[in-house]
């Protein structure tokens, strides 16, 4: 039994919910933010740093699948921030919109204790465009806000998550 499954530990994971809901908040005025002006690295890398906090506290939790699904979006936010091609970033934006959308109402799920993950959620149509976006990022290499990366993150690591999350 992980924690979100156990009674005992339900403040701890109500917390959890509370808390990545105010920072979907956050993500929504970063997103805002790039719909005005898509070629806002700045906010681009932002987005990829308030996700990532997200990400680590679903992953302590052991909730993995919204970790995932974090990762992913702070990696997709991240090669986002290396391209200079409006149209493309417009579409980013969109799509890390709907991955926001989608984190909510996984979030949700936990703390109503209704979570059947992501199969339970409609996302062929997501599915389809962070396929079609992982093939842009493909001659991205940098993807790290770090001015040395231990280990570069590249397109394998985009494929395997996707892979993990069964999309």
């Amino acid at each position: 039994m992980n924690i979100i499954n156990d009674p005992t530990m339900k403040e701890i994971v109500d917390d959890f919910c509370d808390e990545a809901m105010k920072l979907y908040l956050e993500l929504d005025s970063v997103l805002d933010n790039l719909e005005d002006d898509p070629s806002n690295q700045t906010e681009m890398e932002n987005f990829g740093q308030v996700i990532d906090r997200v990400m680590g506290a679903a992953k302590s939790i052991g909730a993995d699948e919204i970790g995932k699904f974090c990762e992913l979006g702070k990696l997709i936010g991240y090669k986002a921030s290396q391209v200079t091609d409006i149209p493309l970033l417009e579409v980013v934006v969109a799509v890390l919109f709907d991955a926001n959308d989608l984190l909510k109402r996984m979030t949700k799920a936990i703390k109503t204790g209704e979570s059947k993950g992501l199969e339970s959620l409609n996302t062929q149509a997501f599915v389809t465009r962070l396929k079609w976006l992982s093939e842009k990022f493909k001659s991205i290499e940098r993807s790290s806000v770090a001015a040395k990366p231990k280990q570069p993150i590249g397109q394998a690591d985009i494929d395997n998550l996707l892979q993990d999350l069964g999309l």
